[in-house]
């Protein structure tokens, strides 16, 4: 669970990011979910869009990816969301304590 001191930081990370996922009509396919989940053990930050020929809502879009991914979620502004989780391998972000 992040503090408010750690997703404060991280909405700071977030700031400078595009978002490198974007989810349309398709919906949550199990090629995309596999994808976010290589991307976040790459990245540990992620900015999704979720368009807008997307019948999906994007908080619930962004709840199903934290509980299956195990991230955590940062912030959501309109359609787009970011979710952080800790890499195992490539640790870049060192949040504060």
């Amino acid at each position: 669970m992040l503090s408010g001191k750690q997703r404060s930081y991280l909405k700071g990370l977030a700031n400078n990011i595009d978002p490198i996922f974007q989810l349309g009509k398709s919906g949550l396919t199990d090629n995309f979910i596999k994808q976010i989940d290589g991307a976040l053990e790459t990245r540990e930050l992620l900015k999704v869009n979720v368009l807008k020929s997307c019948d999906l809502d994007p908080t619930e879009v962004a709840n199903y990816l934290i509980n299956e991914l195990s991230a955590e979620f940062v912030q959501s502004i309109g359609r787009r969301f970011v979710i952080y989780r800790e890499s195992k391998e490539n640790k870049k972000i060192e949040l504060p304590g």
